[in-house]
């Protein structure tokens, strides 16, 4: 599984609908709003058969641009949209040619300057959250799943964004706080009414938000401008480790945003080895794929697959990476990249060496042609240890800058 969060100069809080697509925690069903001509409507992907397929959830007339939608694992589509000065939800199923929808009910639109948006898709696929977050403070909402329409289940005090999920129940959710001029990370436990413990702290002037988590290995991939004040830097931790968090110098990359969207599961007691995707942009906008590993000193540049929903995918257990991308020939699409020097399987255990799927038989590779890895991948191994709780009440956090020196944290 991979959980994903979304970060403050990416995340629409002005109520824009995200880039992309949005995948179920467990890579069964995507979801994204689709362009007609100038109109926009919701559309499923079915992402776990032979081929990925696409159908299409029309309502009675077009979407606004600030719509979010977002895929249960049982096939339903939730839908959220700004009506009549509400934010309203209903989910979404196909019934034949038409679209059935099941209005779940509404929440009140928050006070000014309090924008509320969807969170990533929870871990058991079937329950949706919202943040609703103000200047002071911040709500969570479950939006789908309860028992009887949207309901606040946390209050966080203080400027909230992000939104991290750290287990695989859905109940331990991690947040970036902002008090007192500052970013830290925290935790609400939504099994025990919203409590509120620090969980990234790693020095008081520093602001340390936690981009990406793996229930299974407990990685965290984190960004902080600890060890260069001024420059927000790409970071990675363990929960529950006793271990510093890092700051690899080859994810230091100039004129460059970086931002990790995905991470392999399945790696129980070795996060070093889990196989991470980053999302590599320039200032003029043009993109491309990021590979790399915790133990590695190396990231390798690999082309986006043409038409890819641009900082969307998940990682299998056994590594592979699966981006979903959408062409003219070929609406609904996902291509599939390993990490280099690692064999390719096809999904039905028999040989290969492909590096995409395509959506129609006989089409074209939606990777651009030349060279796709940039030479290839040492097997170096760092020893770690990882703590399994129930609960992140007692998990000792990643340390402080303060217990571990500076020189460190930075792997060259």
């Amino acid at each position: 599984m991979t959980v994903c969060a979304i970060e403050p100069a990416a995340a629409h809080e002005n109520g824009a609908g995200r880039a992309g697509c949005t995948i179920t925690a467990d890579g069964c069903y995507a979801a994204r709003l689709a362009l007609a001509g100038d109109s926009l409507f919701p559309e499923r992907w079915t992402l776990d058969g032979p081929e990925p397929y696409a159908v299409p959830l029309p309502g009675n007339q077009p979407e606004e641009p600030g719509t979010e939608v977002q895929p249960l694992a049982d096939g339903r589509v939730l839908i959220h949209r700004l009506v009549d000065g509400r934010h309203a939800f209903s989910l979404l199923y196909p019934t034949g040619p038409g679209t059935g929808e099941l209005p779940l009910g509404t929440v009140d639109r928050p006070e000014e300057g309090t924008r509320l948006r969807l969170l990533p898709p929870a871990p058991d696929g079937r329950r949706a959250y919202a943040l609703a977050a103000g200047r002071h403070s911040a709500a969570v909402w479950l939006v789908a799943g309860g028992g009887s329409g949207p309901e606040r289940v946390a209050e966080v005090p203080g400027g909230c964004s992000g939104g991290v999920w750290l287990d695989r129940e859905g109940r331990m959710l991690a947040l970036d706080r902002e008090s007192g001029g500052r970013t830290k990370s925290v935790v609400v436990d939504l099994g025990r009414g919203g409590e509120v413990s620090p969980l990234l702290q790693i020095a008081p002037g520093s602001d340390d938000r936690v981009l990406l988590a793996d229930p299974d290995s407990g990685l965290l991939l984190i960004r902080s401008d600890a060890p260069s004040p001024g420059e927000a830097r790409l970071g990675w931790g363990v929960l529950g480790s006793t271990l510093p968090v890092r700051f690899p110098e080859c994810l230091r990359l100039p004129d460059r945003r970086v931002t990790p969207f995905a991470v392999q599961p399945g790696q129980m007691l070795t996060p070093e080895g889990c196989a991470v995707a980053l999302h590599v942009e320039r200032v003029d906008g043009a993109g491309w794929i990021g590979l790399w590993r915790p133990a590695e000193r190396r990231v390798h540049h690999v082309p986006a697959p043409a038409g890819w929903l641009g900082g969307t995918g998940l990682w299998t257990a056994d590594g592979v990476l699966r981006l979903p991308y959408s062409v003219g020939a070929v609406p609904c699409g996902v291509a599939t990249l390993t990490m280099p020097g690692e064999e390719r399987r096809p999904e039905d255990g028999s040989p290969g060496d492909a590096t995409a799927e395509e959506g129609a038989e006989g089409t074209e590779s939606p990777f651009p042609r030349g060279e796709r890895y940039s030479g290839q991948l040492p097997t170096g191994k760092t020893e770690m240890t990882v703590h399994h709780l129930n609960s992140l009440a007692d998990v000792p956090r990643p340390v402080p800058l303060q217990q571990a020196p500076l020189g460190r944290l930075v792997t060259n």
